[in-house]
């Protein structure tokens, strides 16, 4: 969300000014609203719960209409009630149609998330599939827990 007024209209807050900055609050509440947030319109964000700050940094995120929302790390130091939380925060957007790029290193939320996946091994593609399939590729499971040794 951007403001169109210029310098002027900012100093004297004139007419121009008022309406866009009502534009950009009610766009902001509107979006609030959509991802479920709404209630917390008035708090800062520095008192909201932690997997709760993270909703608002994705809110932002998407407030600036992006095509693709891309996610690093978005469930880094989570504990696992606010990492299910995410999940299914992250579900609804795909559900309206948000299309998602997630990198993340817990693959429980990966494999409960994505429908495809690309495993990396030192920044090359070792392997793309469904979660069934990532989780069932030998070389997947060489690169990340190495090659079993006999007993």
């Amino acid at each position: 969300m951007h403001t169109k007024t210029q310098l002027w209209d900012a100093i004297f807050h004139t007419r121009a000014y008022r309406a866009d900055e009502e534009s950009v609050e009610r766009q902001g509440m509107e979006l609030l609203e959509m991802v479920g947030l709404s209630e917390y319109a008035l708090t800062k964000a520095g008192n909201l719960a932690y997997g709760t700050q993270r909703k608002v940094e994705i809110a932002r995120a998407l407030a600036m209409k992006p095509d693709i929302l891309l996610l690093d790390e978005p469930a880094a130091g989570m504990n696992p009630n606010e990492t299910m939380q995410l999940l299914s925060f992250v579900r609804m957007l795909n559900g309206m149609g948000y299309t998602i790029v997630v990198i993340e290193h817990d693959m429980k939320f990966i494999m409960n998330l994505c429908n495809r996946i690309m495993v990396l091994n030192y920044g090359k593609k070792l392997f793309s599939g469904t979660p069934e399939e990532v989780k069932n590729n030998d070389e997947v499971i060489e690169a990340y827990f190495g090659k079993p040794i006999a007993v």
